[in-house]
C-alpha cells in the first residue's frame, strides 16, 4: 500500500462520537501518532505502532508523520475533538508548507470529528443557534494582548463565545483575566456554561452567569461558553435548564 496520512478527529471522548470514517482510517493505519492521552484512546491493534508524545511538540509529530508517509507507510495523526479546531491538522499543513517539496505531493486526508464546542452545545441545548466564535486562551503561540483584543471584539460584536484551553497548570489565571475583561463589557446576567470532561466518565455541566461563575471550577478539560444577548434559558423543575440562542438577531 502506498503512503497515506490520515489526520483523525477522535471526538471529545465518547466513543459513540467517533465517525465511521475515522474508525476506518484508524483500522488502516500502520502507525498512530499523537499526544499521549489521545493515542491511549485509540484501540490497540496487533502490528500497529503507537508513537505518543507531549502536547507541545505538534510540529515534531507532524514532521515524523510526513517522513513515515514519504517512506510508504500509512499513518494516522490523532487529535481530540475535530483535528482542524486548535489541533493537529494545522500543524501538519504548517510542516508541509515549510518542509520538503515532495511533501506537497503526499496523500493527506483530514477526517473531521465532533468538536468539544459542538458536544458542549448539545449538552446545553442550542446555544450556537446564531452567530458564534471560538477563541483559545492559550498564549503559547500568540501574545495575551491579542487574545484580549479578540475577546473584546467578540463581546462587542455580540457573538456567543466558546473558550478553548481556558486554564492549565502553567496558565491558571488566564480564565480569571478573561472573565474580568468580559465583565467590563457584558451584563452580569449573561449566560456562562462550563462543560467539564465532556463525553467522559467525569462529565459535569455547570450553568452560571458572568456574575456567578467560579473560575476555580475551570480547568484544561473545560469548554467555556458565554452567551450573546439573544441567548435564553428555559427553566425546568426536574431537570437541568435548557439554553438556546434565538435564530433571529434582536
Amino acid at each position: 500500500m502506498s503512503g497515506r496520512l490520515y489526520i483523525v478527529g477522535l471526538g471529545p471522548g465518547d466513543t459513540r462520537w467517533l465517525t465511521p470514517e475515522a474508525q476506518e482510517a484508524l483500522s488502516l493505519a500502520q502507525d498512530v501518532i499523537g499526544y499521549t492521552p489521545y493515542v491511549e484512546r485509540v484501540p490497540k491493534r496487533l502490528g500497529q505502532n503507537r508513537l505518543a508524545s507531549d502536547n507541545r511538540v505538534e510540529i515534531d509529530r507532524a514532521r515524523e508523520a510526513l517522513e513515515r508517509v514519504s517512506a510508504g507507510r500509512v499513518v494516522a495523526v490523532v487529535s481530540g475533538g475535530d483535528p482542524g479546531v486548535f489541533a493537529m491538522a494545522a500543524a501538519v499543513f504548517e510542516a508541509v508548507d515549510a518542509g520538503a517539496p515532495h511533501w506537497r505531493d503526499l496523500d493527506i486526508r483530514v477526517m473531521p470529528g465532533v468538536s468539544a464546542m459542538q458536544a458542549a452545545a448539545a449538552r446545553f441545548g442550542a446555544p450556537l443557534g446564531h452567530d458564534f466564535c471560538a477563541i483559545s486562551l492559550s498564549d503559547n503561540l500568540k501574545p495575551w494582548s491579542l487574545i484580549e483584543k479578540r475577546l473584546e471584539h467578540a463581546a462587542r460584536g455580540d457573538f456567543v463565545i466558546a473558550l478553548y484551553n481556558p486554564a492549565s497548570k502553567a496558565r491558571p489565571t488566564r480564565i480569571v483575566d478573561a472573565f474580568t475583561l468580559l465583565r467590563g463589557l457584558l451584563p452580569g446576567d449573561r449566560f456562562v456554561g462550563l462543560a467539564k470532561s465532556i463525553g467522559r466518565e467525569k462529565e459535569e455541566i455547570i450553568l452560571a452567569t458572568l456574575d456567578t461563575v467560579d473560575p476555580a471550577q475551570v480547568d484544561m478539560s473545560t469548554l467555556v461558553m458565554i452567551g450573546a444577548s439573544g441567548t435564553k434559558q428555559i427553566s425546568r423543575e426536574n431537570a437541568r435548564d435548557w439554553i438556546y440562542t434565538a435564530r433571529a438577531a434582536s
